[in-house]
Order: structure tokens, then C-alpha cells, then sequence
């Protein structure tokens, strides 16, 4: 299993992942899930990815041999240009390998999230489909989630808002987001990736790796623990009658 997360805000982007995976006969343990195109003061572009691991190896492949060779990613001239590229090698690798996989009762399951800008375009978050097709994050909902994502979310719901949200405090708001997922889902887990793409800066330079004992991470996981807590605790208290006699 996996959890992956963008959030879309007024200032920029913040996209993370966890590395915990179960690649089926392979046994791979751990894998990195966050794959960034740039080619800097032109385009730049993070993609995330959840699913069977081979599935999702073959489509970053190909998303890269394409961008080498000046195509795809490189040559989008808009964001949803863009997400459509990515779309185009998710069903070249269905068209490779579904019905085998099918055959065989395993699913073509991998869905993929695209964050990114390019030169003159506002930055854009989508998530992309195992058909191919994308979904773009708004203003309303600025935010999107593949694989694990149900522990993670009440945490966002309550908090992200596209205009007053800062992109550090959003960055916060997804550590909270995978603590909350690794803690009631022991198949989303460490090390997190976490990249923050500030608007119009068209390369990446705001990076980080949380292993499972950093430090950071397990300080901000103890402070909020207690702080749920505490905040729990304050609360009114719920008043309750006394005369049980007409329960039925």
C-alpha cells in the first residue's frame, strides 16, 4: 500500500509520499515514489505514484525517455497538456500489460499525481486515472490523495484553505496528514519524501527526506499527540441526566 499527497496553495505546491510497498513476487520493501522533471526557469514538474510497482516503474520510464528525447513532459505547452502526457503512458503500459495482468486476476490499479508549472501558466495539481484520463485540483479542493488515503484526510478537510493556508503551514498540515495514516495503517510508513514548489520559481530546491527515526518528525509526532489530548480535555464537559426511569 502507499499514501500520497499535493496540496495546491495561493503561494505554491507541497507534494509528499511515503516509501512503504509490497511489489507482489518481488518483495520490494521500500521504493521511492516521487519522480521531478525540470528543466529549470522553463518547466518543472513532480509526479507521485501509487500502485502495482512494475506498472508504475514502466510509466516513469517512459514519462523520462520521452522528456529526454524533448517530448511529452518537455514539449507541454499547459499544465493539462501535461497531465494528458502523463495519461498517454499510463494507457501505453495498459495496452502492454493489462490483459495479461488481468488474465491472471491481478488489476491494472496505479493512479498517479502531476504537480507542477510551466513558463507562463499558474502551477497546476491533477491526479491521473488508471484510464489515463485526469482530475484537476480546484480552489474549493485544493488538495488530492492516491492510495491509503482515509486516516490522512479529516486532518486536511479541517484545515486547508487555498487562500489563507501558507505553503509551510500546508507542509505541516501533510506530516499531520501521514502521521494520522501511518498510525491507523501500518502499510503507509517511512521514509516520508516531501517537496515544496514555491509559484513561479520553475525548479526544485526545497526538498526533504524524513527517515523513521528523524528526529523532527518524531518531535512534531509527540507534540501533536499531546495536543489532541490537551485540546480533547479542554473541551466542554458532556452533561448527562440522572433519572434513567423512562429508558426503555
Amino acid at each position: 500500500m502507499t499514501y500520497c499527497l499535493g496540496i495546491m496553495t495561493h503561494q505554491g505546491l507541497v507534494m509528499a509520499s511515503d516509501s512503504r510497498t509490497n511489489a507482489g513476487y518481488d518483495q520490494v520493501n521500500l521504493c521511492r515514489k516521487m519522480h521531478t522533471f525540470a528543466h529549470p526557469g522553463e518547466r518543472a514538474f513532480v509526479v507521485l505514484t501509487s500502485g502495482g510497482l512494475s506498472l508504475t516503474q514502466s510509466v516513469v520510464t517512459l514519462l523520462r525517455d520521452e522528456f529526454n528525447e524533448g517530448k511529452g513532459l518537455a514539449s507541454a505547452d499547459t499544465m493539462y497538456q501535461a497531465a494528458r502526457a502523463v495519461g498517454d503512458c499510463v494507457r501505453k503500459v495498459s495496452d502492454m500489460d493489462r490483459a495479461a495482468l488481468e488474465r491472471d486476476d491481478f488489476s491494472f490499479n496505479i493512479n498517479l499525481l502531476l504537480g507542477g508549472q510551466v513558463k507562463g501558466e499558474p502551477p497546476c495539481l491533477y491526479l491521473i486515472y488508471p484510464q489515463g484520463n485526469p482530475l484537476s485540483a480546484t480552489v474549493d479542493s485544493p488538495y488530492l490523495q492516491i492510495g491509503e488515503c482515509k486516516y490522512g484526510r479529516p486532518i486536511l478537510d479541517r484545515g486547508i484553505e487555498y487562500g489563507s493556508t501558507p505553503m509551510d503551514v500546508a507542509a505541516t498540515y501533510a506530516l499531520l496528514s501521514f502521521d494520522a495514516a501511518m498510525r491507523s495503517n501500518v502499510t503507509v510508513g517511512p521514509p516520508i519524501e516531501m517537496l515544496l514548489y514555491s509559484n513561479d520559481r520553475l525548479e526544485f530546491d526545497c526538498y526533504r527526506r524524513f527517515a523513521a527515526d528523524d528526529p523532527e518528525l518524531n518531535q512534531i509526532h509527540r507534540t501533536w499527540e499531546r495536543s489532541l489530548r490537551r485540546a480533547v480535555e479542554e473541551l466542554p464537559k458532556i452533561q448527562f441526566n440522572t433519572c434513567l426511569q423512562n429508558i426503555t
